[in-house]
């Protein structure tokens, strides 16, 4: 994808033909990072499970599918979308965190390979399927790795596995029930830089695995650094490969068999490839700042404002940078509303080629948790998506229309009296 343009189309030719805000999707960034991703672990035998929720299209999935990735869900209705998109119940892994027993039912009942939280559901496990239905185990290993707080995930005090301190009481349950544990699972957190945090991580994994007869699965989980602006540093998958798959194989040497290696990359395999489109609504030049008020907000793309993500903003319209200027990039939500955070998580500016109401604002790295987190918030509509494949524009998702907003309400006609 080069800037102004995906796959030789130009971006302001997707938004007059398809309106905005738009979010555009590049298909071949996202087979190019399936390709890296299995570069990098060419010794092993990998398997790739997309973690949907970071974009759960239909179309996307059914792109992972052909490429042979499998998929990892959350929920009982990302369950139903993989099973459109194609996948047979034993491609899914099933990974919640804090439901009801009756979800871990229904997603055991369609097949998926299911990775077991806490201790009081894998003692319901047990006391339900015995050793009929096989599981994973999802371990807390007490490891700090993450670009941010809130997208960290197996330090001490994070919600999600089981303790790895609670070895004993894990295995006095299996034993118990003679639960048929089939892998273990971990997932240190999101934007995780150099091989350290997944080496820490596989290190507590690989202790305890041998305690466990019937292991099939190591599963490390994802969370792979993306380039958000040029220079940006991101995970060195060569080093992470290499190092990986030496402990990984020395393991599975001592373990007596070869196991499958799995990994869960949501943002990795997608980010890149999205690419956000909106129109100029205003410029508005101010005595301290200027602004750009643009048609979208975070109700469609969330991530600066809960994050304080950077995100690579440019004047899609407008190539020549010989006048440029500083421009605080703002959505039409009735509250701070800020695209142009800084790298240091900071509301701020852009110096981007001089910008008039009506420009194209391109958004990059829109691909991953970008339309998955988007709302109707100020009964606006959600907006369209656009997959780019073998150089043609495909919709795959229509405008909403106002009848999406009021689709499910149900009107009390005693207010009409």
């Amino acid at each position: 994808m080069s800037y102004y343009n995906i796959q030789g189309l130009k971006l302001t030719d997707l938004a007059t033909q398809f309106g905005t805000p738009l979010y555009v999707y590049d298909a071949d960034k996202i087979i190019e990072k399936i390709s890296i991703l299995r570069d990098s672990f060419q010794n092993v035998n990998l398997k790739i499970k997309y973690a949907c929720k970071a974009n759960t299209n239909i179309s996307i999935l059914k792109l992972m599918r052909k490429h042979g990735v499998e998929i990892d869900v959350v929920s009982p209705q990302e369950l139903q979308l993989a099973l459109l998109a194609g996948y047979e119940g034993s491609q899914i892994t099933f990974t919640p965190s804090g439901v009801s027993f009756d979800e871990i039912e229904y997603a055991a009942e369609a097949g998926t390979r299911i990775n077991l939280d806490n201790l009081d559901v894998l003692e319901k496990f047990g006391q339900k399927y015995g050793n009929t239905k096989p599981a994973l185990i999802r371990l807390k290993p007490h490891v700090f790795g993450g670009g941010n707080e809130k997208i960290m995930t197996a330090h001490p005090e994070s919600k999600f596995g089981i303790s790895i301190h609670q070895k004993e009481e894990i295995l006095e349950i299996v034993k118990k029930y003679d639960i048929k544990i089939i892998g273990l699972h971990q997932h240190t957190g999101s934007d995780v830089k150099n091989a350290d945090a997944f080496m820490k991580a596989a290190t507590a994994i690989l202790d305890i695995a041998q305690y466990f007869k019937d292991l099939e699965i190591i599963d490390l989980g994802g969370g792979f650094k993306v380039p958000y602006q040029e220079g940006d540093s991101v995970t060195d998958m060569k080093e992470v490969g290499k190092v990986l798959t030496h402990d990984f194989l020395e393991f599975c040497k001592s373990y007596g068999r070869e196991l499958q290696l799995w990994f869960e990359p949501g943002k990795f395999l997608v980010s890149e490839a999205g690419t956000f489109l909106a129109n100029t609504n205003v410029v508005k030049i101010d005595p301290i700042k200027n602004f750009i008020g643009i048609d979208s907000g975070l109700n469609h793309l969330g991530r600066p404002m809960m994050y304080g993500s950077f995100h690579d903003i440019f004047n899609a319209s407008n190539e020549d940078d010989s006048i440029q200027e500083n421009y605080r990039v703002v959505g039409y939500i009735c509250e701070t509303d800020t695209f142009s955070w800084t790298p240091e998580g900071k509301q701020g500016e852009r110096l981007m080629n001089k910008t008039k109401a009506g420009d194209v604002i391109a958004i990059k790295n829109a691909g991953a948790y970008c339309f998955s987190m988007s709302s109707q918030y100020n009964s606006r509509l959600r907006p369209a998506e656009v997959l780019v494949l073998d150089g043609k524009a495909h919709l795959i998702r229509e405008r909403e229309t106002f009848e999406d907003i009021l689709k499910n309400q149900v009107v009390l006609d005693i207010f009409d009296v």
